[in-house]
């Protein structure tokens, strides 16, 4: 009934070496990971790893597990292949995934602290940047917030929502699919170039569509699905389910970005308590729409829907905004929640402007703004929409140094809105959410870094001083092991040892050690 949820969003950044056309972007990925690890370690003394054990990315919602043998090694993200891999005292994970660095923000409960510990997530790639760059005879490395290369790669930034378990899988497909096609609109970060490799010079509104060729399915990286499957809850497995979202782009305003996450999350409570029930909006042709909403920044293409009506994205995008204002005035017990008031209010506000001059949303969209630098551009140097400064331009927009990213000069400039300042970015950078079980995984890194052997989503193992095992603290519930729950515990006990005690812990002893 609100925008409140556990949520998280993980991004896998664009990387070159320029000058260096064929450099190994493993390699490459490496040295970023690997330089901001040894500026954590060099202040926390940290020696933890990933720990895989507990993951199961082959397990799919629609009730079977796909055999190792059948998947692609892509998708065998349980395997430690000894990439570099790192945890940050804010909870976020920091790795090398498919040859690119890739931040997983930590588990938050609101759209406006995805936004946060999303932008900590930019700063912490641009001074891993820094950090690379001073390897004796490194050649700069250079990191983008896209989701392509241009020439037919398409890299990820998804979106991840807990859900109840006891929702039926057949419902959520029957409303996301309709609501991802269409709320592209808004999510969009924009793109010159039609189809995989871009050969086709328009602009369109998203930079991942073009690369999603099925509805449903279980992989990320081919066949791309417009609902992934993966069930990997990283929680109790009887009470909640992962919604693993493939089909969003990577947004460089914070506006889009509290968007995509407020507006899913109101969506996902009308699907869990069984509304919307007035109308379905299922497209006769889902894959092939959802690429043409994309490839229409007039925003006038009508959907063929299966009912043999035709409706724009807009809308589509109005219809659920209705439907979720009424759900949340039926469901919401006394004064409703001021963040989903104001999730709803920006939400329509954005479709009425998307209907009257979309031009006027370029300080709060990447698609609007970025198509307005490249038509500044055309008008004033009289270039045509194949120029190869507008496709520098596609790609500068999203460079994540403050110096030369043209998203990160507008907001210098004032002309695309920021929702938090320098200071609280920089907070978050190395400071949890105080509300999730990430507080406890980044305060036990940031309070005894040399103890916590191995940490996952689900738990933290610790190597206790006099015992024979490790010891593994198990964090299924993602709502326990906040501040409120365990901070006045961490701020109790000195050491690991005591940690444990407190915790009700007892491993063996090794033997002869003192008691």
């Amino acid at each position: 009934m609100s925008v409140h949820r556990v949520m998280g969003i993980e991004t896998e950044y664009g990387i070159t070496v320029p000058g260096h056309p064929t450099m190994n972007a493993m390699v490459s990925s490496s040295q970023i990971v690997n330089s901001y690890g040894q500026f954590v370690a060099r202040d926390h003394r940290t020696k933890a790893h990933w720990d895989y054990d507990v993951e199961s990315p082959l397990r799919d919602a629609r009730g079977f597990d796909m055999t190792r043998a059948d998947a692609d090694p892509s998708q065998l993200t349980d395997e430690d292949t000894g990439m570099a891999n790192v945890i940050l005292t804010n909870g976020a994970r920091l790795y090398v995934d498919h040859a690119h660095p890739e931040y997983s923000t930590p588990e938050v409960t609101n759209p406006r602290d995805a936004v946060l510990w999303d932008r900590a997530g930019v700063r912490v790639m641009e001074r891993a940047m820094e950090l690379a760059a001073q390897i004796p005879h490194a050649s700069p490395i250079v990191l983008y917030k896209n989701n392509t290369d241009n020439k037919g790669a398409s890299y990820g930034c998804h979106e991840n929502y807990l859900m109840q378990r006891a929702t039926p899988f057949a419902d959520i497909v029957r409303h996301l699919v309709p609501f991802f096609i269409t709320r592209q609109v808004f999510t969009g970060s924009g793109r010159l170039g039609i189809g995989q490799d871009g050969r086709t010079t328009a602009f369109q509104l998203t930079q991942r569509a073009d690369f999603f060729e099925v509805e449903v399915g279980l992989e990320t990286t081919l066949k791309r699905p417009i609902i992934n499957t993966r069930d990997e809850p990283h929680a109790d497995p009887e009470r909640f389910r992962r919604l693993h979202v493939i089909v969003g782009d990577a947004n460089l305003s914070d506006k889009a970005t509290y968007l995509k996450l407020g507006t899913t999350a109101i969506v996902l409570s009308m699907i869990e308590a069984g509304f919307p029930g007035t109308r379905d909006w299922w497209p006769a042709r889902p894959v092939a729409e959802m690429h043409a909403v994309s490839h229409d920044p007039s925003l006038a293409h009508r959907i063929e829907l299966t009912d043999g009506g035709r409706l724009t994205a807009l809308d589509i995008q109005r219809g659920i905004h209705e439907q979720a204002v009424a759900f949340c005035a039926r469901e919401q017990a006394g004064p409703q929640d001021p963040m989903t008031i104001d999730v709803l209010e920006q939400w329509g506000r954005v479709l009425d402007a998307l209907a009257a001059d979309p031009s006027t949303l370029a300080r709060e969209l990447d698609w609007v703004a970025k198509r307005s630098l490249m038509e500044g551009y055309v008008r004033r140097d009289g270039l045509g929409w194949d120029s190869p400064r507008l496709q520098a331009i596609d790609l500068q927009y999203a460079d994540i140094r403050r110096d030369k990213g043209l998203a990160a000069r507008l907001e210098q400039r004032g002309l695309l809105d920021r929702m938090f300042t320098d200071e609280e970015v920089e907070r978050a950078m190395h400071q949890p959410p105080s509300d999730t079980r990430a507080y406890f995984r980044g305060e036990c890194m940031r309070r005894y870094p040399e103890s916590v052997a191995a940490a996952s989503w689900d738990s933290v193992v610790f190597d206790v001083p006099g015992y024979d095992s490790l010891l593994r603290v198990p964090t299924l519930e993602p709502l326990r092991g906040t501040r409120s729950h365990v901070g006045d515990l961490l701020e109790d006990a000195p050491d690991v040892a005591t940690l444990m005690e407190r915790l009700g812990a007892q491993p063996p002893r090794r033997s002869g050690a003192a008691r």
